[in-house]
This record gives structure tokens, C-alpha cells and sequence, in this order.
């Protein structure tokens, strides 16, 4: 991981980066563009008066801005950094500002309604690339980014058609830079991949906290108190922003929707598994689950460590 950000770039990849909405990842893409030297003047515009105001205290962009249609005046490349639900808003506001040739891109959890609510309002001159960034950690805010986020995490673009060649690789370039390993495909595959992966667990995982929020009552606090391993992470899941997540969900509904029919299916065979007494089933079921686990840790995608190499606390530092 160090020997990523050992040499700054000599050759600064985009003259003037615009982050719209500073929390977790925006500040990150702050953070790293400034340590990897990628790009010569750093903006951030952020909708809240108290966040550009920490914004400036913590000195992580070179200017900071309320308003995002003054921001992105000039701006060769403006990221989104906005919950899924208000991004077509947004996009419709800063449109008219945008310079030509500039690179548009997004960091949500959801691409096809991205598209379909950006795209109609971008005048033909902007080069419209959406972006999802697979990292992140439960924590928000300017104060939670840090530098390193994005190394050896996967970062996958979804290009509309006949995007421009040129502008998707200097997108490219920009993600491997702040340390991503960089994938591409159809919106309409990643909500797919990203509905059991990452939105389906995280909504099982509000329902689990969920559930035992309403047992907590009847246990008289033994829910809390004798938390194991697994209740205990389920709720490092269920913390993530609960913005974010009821957006993710409204926007990738038809993919969750499907992943999760398939989910209840399997739920219904492994209910068969322990009534019937199949240990056996049990056994092999969970053998497989093992290497499944097994195999992310061996492509680096998570640590074999102790409660799976969580940090206790995000580095707020610059």
C-alpha cells in the first residue's frame, strides 16, 4: 500500500477536480488527488454551511464552495459525490456551467438510474462517465476520508454508448492513480453484480439489527450485552448512512428485488436442512460458503485479521 503513493505524479492528470458533496468519499478523492499530486487546483462544493466550513479548517481543497454551479466553472473533471436520490437534481443545476470537453462522473452505488435521470439534462460537449468506487467504511463526513481508501480496491466505470474513448481512459488513469484496480461494464450488469454483493447483505443486515432492536425490549438489554461476532458486525453494517442506503435501495429496486427472491429461496432450503435434520447438507453448504470467504481474502479484498482488520476509528488528518 506504501509503495503506491511512494512518487507523486510529475504530470498532473486534470487542471481543476470539483467534488460535489464532502463526506466518506469525496473527501477521500480529496485527500488522495492532493497526495498523488493529480491534480493542480482542488475544489470542493458541498450544499451544507457547517461541512464547507470544516472543509476549510481541515484544508483539504484549495477552494470551497455552497454553491456547485459557481464550483464547476472552468472544471476539467467534477465527480458527484451526492446521495443517488438527488444526483439528476444536481446535475440539472450545474449543467449549464459545465465547460466543454469537461468529464462528468458520479461515485453511487447504482449506475442505470444514474444515467437515466443525468444524461438527459448534459448538454453533447460534456463527457459523462459514471463511477463506482467498491470502498468505503460506515463512518461519513470530511473528517472521515482518508488518502488510502481506494488502493486495492476496485473502482468500476460504466460508460453510456458511444462515450469518448479518450476521456473513459483518462478517467481510467485517474482512478488507478488514487489506487484503484479499474473495471468496466453496462450499468445495467453492475446494478445486477452489486444487488447480491454489497446492497442485498447490507439490507439483511438492517433487518437482522432491525429485529433484534425489537427483541432488545423483551430481553431487557441481553441483545446488547451478550452481542456476539456476528450481531456485532451486522451493526458495523447497519451504522452505514441511512440517506445513502434508502436510495440505493429505491433506485436499484428491480435488481434487489430479484436477488432477493433467490435469497428466500435458498433461506427455504436451508429451513428444510435444519427441520429435516440434514447435517450433511448443512456441512457441505457451509464448506462452500468457507471458500467463498476464503478466496476474497486471497484476492486482497478484505484481511484474514482479527475482526476481518477493521480500523477502530477513521484518519481524519489531511
Amino acid at each position: 500500500m506504501a509503495d503506491h503513493f511512494a512518487k507523486p505524479l510529475q504530470e498532473q492528470l486534470f487542471q481543476r477536480m470539483v467534488i460535489v458533496g464532502v463526506g466518506l468519499i469525496g473527501s477521500s478523492l480529496l485527500r488522495a488527488a492532493r497526495q498523488r499530486n493529480l491534480v493542480k487546483t482542488l475544489v470542493a462544493a458541498d450544499f451544507s454551511e457547517s461541512v464547507c466550513a470544516r472543509v476549510q479548517e481541515i484544508g483539504i481543497a484549495d477552494e470551497v464552495f455552497q454553491d456547485a454551479k459557481a464550483a464547476v466553472v472552468g472544471a476539467d473533471l467534477v465527480i458527484l459525490c451526492t446521495p443517488v436520490g438527488c444526483i439528476g437534481t444536481v446535475a440539472a443545476e450545474i449543467a449549464p456551467h459545465l465547460a466543454a470537453g469537461a468529464i462528468l462522473s458520479d461515485v453511487g452505488s447504482v449506475k442505470a438510474s444514474v444515467v437515466s435521470t443525468v444524461q438527459p439534462h448534459l448538454p453533447d460537449h460534456i463527457h459523462f462517465i459514471p463511477a463506482h468506487p467498491v470502498a468505503g467504511t460506515e463512518y461519513s463526513g470530511p473528517d472521515a476520508g482518508f488518502s488510502t481508501l481506494f488502493v486495492d480496491r476496485w473502482c468500476i466505470l460504466t460508460p453510456p454508448d458511444g462515450s469518448n474513448d479518450a476521456a473513459v481512459k483518462k478517467l481510467e488513469a485517474f482512478w488507478s492513480e488514487v489506487g484503484s484496480n479499474v473495471e468496466v461494464m453496462t450499468p445495467a450488469h453492475h446494478d445486477l453484480v452489486l444487488a447480491i454483493t454489497s446492497h442485498v447483505p447490507h439490507l439483511i443486515a438492517y433487518n437482522i439489527v432491525g429485529t433484534a432492536a425489537d427483541l432488545e425490549e423483551v430481553t431487557q438489554s441481553e441483545v446488547i450485552k451478550f452481542s456476539a461476532g456476528g450481531f456485532r458486525d451486522f451493526t458495523r453494517i447497519a451504522s452505514s448512512d441511512p440517506t445513502m442506503w434508502r436510495d440505493i435501495f429505491l433506485n436499484n429496486k428491480d435488481a434487489v428485488l430479484e436477488m432477493l427472491g433467490r435469497f428466500n429461496e435458498d433461506l427455504a432450503a436451508l429451513q428444510r436442512m435444519i427441520r429435516w435434520g440434514d447435517g450433511q447438507g448443512l456441512f457441505e453448504l457451509f464448506t462452500r460458503t468457507r471458500a467463498i470467504r476464503r478466496s476474497i481474502v486471497a484476492q486482497g479484498q478484505d484481511a484474514a485479521a482479527a475482526d476481518f482488520g477493521r480500523r477502530a476509528a477513521p484518519d481524519s488528518k489531511p
